[in-house]
């Protein structure tokens, strides 16, 4: 369901808002949090989308403030959209043009859920202090997405510089699930401490400036960044060991190879998180974030930046190399294939030689049986002549007894 309200006031939606609740029923029940979504007319649906699919795991109510024309007269188009594309929450679209544009805030204030948290979102570009803005100001969680701008390294610089509890980013987000494959490597034996680390990404990458800054706190040790293609996102990190490196190389779009020494090469999933999925571990909590912190304002600045190129490191055996990385990542494939086809005709031939085996015994049995019955046939018919010619031998004697007796009856 779509309602606009075009020309509107906050009073309007209001209003509108209650008569929807009494014609379909009670639409705040289970709605956890307010979520306001800061952006431009360019980035407002597909924003929308992103949050619709968040929503689905976070109910709540969405207001979107859209900054539209500032040289327009002065008003509100104000949309309401219930179900469907929604998803499991409520959305009210604001679009403010003119003056209104800069005052988001006083448009947002009544249409707050009471007594639940207030996430703001900045999508694309947003200021230099989103934690001192107005709409910043209200919100207990501050979600900002450096890796969209168009100069993400100087945007997480602002971060650092305008850091507030409560504050974190969508590039840090998307790291999470290789922050947790390293870690996972490093609790495998050999338990050896980390000498050096060096992280391989796009230049534009911001996630891979934030997993280095994250190694440098975790690990104590001198770490490197070496700079890729733009676009690339994280390519690679290798962790140096006395008995040798642990490599995690990203091959395709959702795979990667994790090399380490006394292992065999793992071929792992590793996919990469779209907007919606950032979003929605975002809102799974909404304390501060020490560790963001601290990579933030601690890890950042102890991270060496490397003149080398990614392709330079490579070929001096400085970073692993992708090429090989994705033939051993195949290999692994192959094996994995071929063990579970072993395990499978495994499986499969199992009740068949369970069947086989209950053939042969009933076989066996059969002859014990056939047999056993043949030697007691024998073993009857041996007595039976016995028992003719034992009757045989006595005839004659009975015979001479009784013509004895005979004789002495006639004298």
């Amino acid at each position: 369901m779509i309602v606009n309200l075009p020309s509107s006031s906050v009073q309007d939606v209001s209003k509108a808002m209650v008569r929807l609740r009494n014609e379909t029923g009670s639409m705040t029940l289970g709605r956890v949090m307010t979520l306001i979504i800061v952006t431009d007319e360019d980035y407002a649906e597909e924003s929308l989308e992103a949050a619709a699919q968040a929503s689905r795991q976070h109910p709540s109510r969405i207001i979107v403030v859209v900054r539209s024309a500032i040289r327009a007269a002065a008003r509100m188009d104000a949309q309401i959209r219930l179900g469907g594309d929604a998803g499991a929450s409520e959305i009210i679209v604001l679009r403010l043009y003119g003056e209104l544009s800069d005052h988001g805030d006083a448009a947002v204030i009544p249409l707050l859920l009471a007594d639940s948290p207030v996430v703001a979102w900045w999508p694309h570009e947003p200021g230099s202090d989103v934690a001192g803005s107005p709409i910043g100001k209200m919100a207990d969680r501050r979600i900002t997405d450096a890796s969209s701008s168009k100069d993400p390294r100087r945007e997480l610089q602002k971060r650092r510089e305008h850091f507030d509890e409560g504050d974190t980013d969508m590039a840090w987000s998307r790291a999470t699930r290789w922050r947790g494959l390293l870690a996972a490597a490093l609790d495998q034996p050999p338990y050896e401490p980390v000498t050096s680390a060096v992280v391989t990404g796009a230049s534009d990458s911001a996630s891979a400036d934030l997993l280095a800054g994250w190694l440098a706190i975790c690990l104590k040790c001198p770490v490197r960044r070496v700079n890729g293609p733009a676009g690339r996102g994280l390519i690679s990190v290798r962790l140096q060991r006395a008995s040798g490196p642990i490599d995690l190389v990203r091959t395709e779009d959702q795979q990667a190879t994790l090399s380490q020494p006394g292992h065999p090469v793992r071929r792992l999933a590793l996919h990469r998180p779209t907007t919606a999925d950032c979003l929605a571990e975002e809102l799974r909590r909404l304390d501060k974030d020490d560790i963001y912190r601290e990579t933030l304002l601690k890890g950042l600045p102890k991270v060496t930046q490397s003149r080398t190129t990614s392709a330079k490191a490579t070929r001096k055996g400085e970073t692993p190399s992708v090429q090989r990385a994705t033939a051993e990542g195949k290999k692994a494939a192959r094996r994995a294939d071929s063990s579970m086809s072993a395990r499978s005709l495994a499986k499969r031939s199992a009740p068949t030689a369970k069947k086989s085996a209950a053939r042969k015994s009933a076989t066996s049995t059969s002859a014990t049986k056939a047999t056993a019955k043949k030697a007691a046939t024998t073993k009857t018919t041996a007595k039976k002549t016995t028992a003719k010619k034992t009757a045989a031998k006595k005839a004659p004697a009975r015979k001479k007894a009784s013509k004895r007796a005979s004789t002495k009856a006639e004298k």
